[in-house]
């Protein structure tokens, strides 16, 4: 397989260009580490169709729920509800077996992993230092602060989350995808800038700490710990892959790829708290503490996205919507979303291509907060049932 340059650099992102081509295929174009489906996939019984809402309430006034999809360019559409699938429509590129990008989607994943690891002792608590565990972080902006910091994205680390500047963080991390690259030397040189939990802004390179701490904790690579304690129990139906650096380390903050029916297994894993087919798979307490913005800075409108408040709350790589709904979502650039509500009983999968987003930092453009008011929206017609 040829080699490019990175996984940003390939698909040209955040320049306006239709990126649904190359969402779908992106394990044909990097480095990749593959997930089996499990020898016992499950399948999502079916229930009654629902009709999806004609509009929503976002801004002050009504907007049009399809014309929303159309603009993202949306490729799937999953809704689950007491765990049936009541909507399931593709478009464009995407399709029941189609394995799609999850950009940020994978940092809720990575959590989850966390929490097993905790649970089976690799890890003795979120409490304590992320360095102790992972050594090469020693020296680094990690450095003695906790996995519970990290997990909340409260590092303290100096970072910059702007999808359209060429010299941020964020595109510097990307290019370890490139020949040569390495995610861990990149991690190594990260300085520190505040104070570790005391603000709240968003950094892919913590989630990237995370997959090294569940490798080095388990002494297994995140592929390997994610097939055996996620993959295989949820009954994965399709190949899942993580794109990795040239050393084999996977992209734990984005380039997890998923069909839109084996990303809904963990929605629905954390809407039954952990529970999956009669066995406990992450800890209950662990998916309420991941849930739940426990400090001031984690609050509604504290997170910070680049230079700018985004408006949900954060858990534990999980994002908390205003509003006290008790609903939250993982949510990826592009507009991806695995949204769960348990109030309705409802898992949402919007997989997308949002031809603007990151062109500017408006929410106009990007639609990060619109498409969970378009959520809940879709939630709310699954609660009249």
């Amino acid at each position: 397989m040829e080699q490019t340059d990175d996984l940003v650099e390939k698909a040209s992102l955040f320049n306006g260009e239709p990126q649904y081509e190359n969402f779908c295929s992106v394990q044909t174009q990097n480095t990749m580490s593959e997930m089996a489906p499990a020898w016992h996939p499950y399948d999502f019984p079916t229930g009654q169709s629902i009709h999806l809402p004609t509009s929503y309430e976002f801004g002050g006034s009504k907007r049009n729920l399809h014309a929303l999809l159309g603009a993202t360019h949306t490729s799937a559409l999953l809704v689950l509800h007491r765990g049936e699938v009541r909507y399931e429509k593709y478009w464009l590129t995407g399709g029941r077996d189609i394995q799609w990008i999850s950009m940020s989607v994978a940092k809720s994943f990575v959590s989850a992993l966390v929490g097993i690891a905790v649970s089976e002792g690799f890890i003795n608590s979120v409490n304590d230092p992320i360095s102790d565990y992972v050594p090469m972080l020693k020296g680094s902006a990690y450095d003695g602060v906790s996995i519970k910091n990290v997990l909340q994205m409260s590092s303290g680390a100096r970072w910059n989350e702007d999808y359209s500047d060429p010299e941020s963080e964020i595109f510097r991390l990307s290019e370890a995808t490139g020949p040569g690259g390495s995610f861990d030397v990149f991690m190594a040189t990260m300085p520190r800038e505040t104070e570790p939990g005391t603000r709240c802004m968003y950094n892919s390179a913590d989630t990237q700490a995370l997959g090294m701490l569940v490798a080095e904790a388990t002494g297994k690579s995140l592929t390997a710990y994610m097939q055996e304690k996620l993959y295989t129990p949820l009954g994965m139906e399709s190949t899942g892959y993580w794109v990795t650096d040239s050393c084999g380390r996977e992209m734990a903050y984005a380039g997890l790829l998923m069909t839109a029916r084996d990303f809904a297994k963990l929605g629905e894993l954390y809407r039954n708290q952990g529970m999956w087919a009669g066995q406990a798979l992450v800890p209950s307490d662990y998916v309420e503490q991941s849930v739940r913005a426990d400090a001031p800075h984690l609050q509604s409108g504290g997170p910070v996205v680049g230079d700018h408040p985004l408006g949900p709350g954060y858990g534990y790589q999980w994002w908390l919507p205003a509003g006290d709904l008790g609903d939250y979502s993982a949510i990826g650039v592009y507009n991806q979303y695995v949204y769960v509500n348990p109030a309705d009983e409802t898992t949402i999968v919007k997989l997308s291509a949002n031809p603007a987003y990151g062109t500017t930092s408006r929410e106009e453009e990007n639609k990060d907060v619109e498409n969970i008011a378009a959520l809940r929206s879709i939630s709310q017609v699954c609660r009249a049932m």
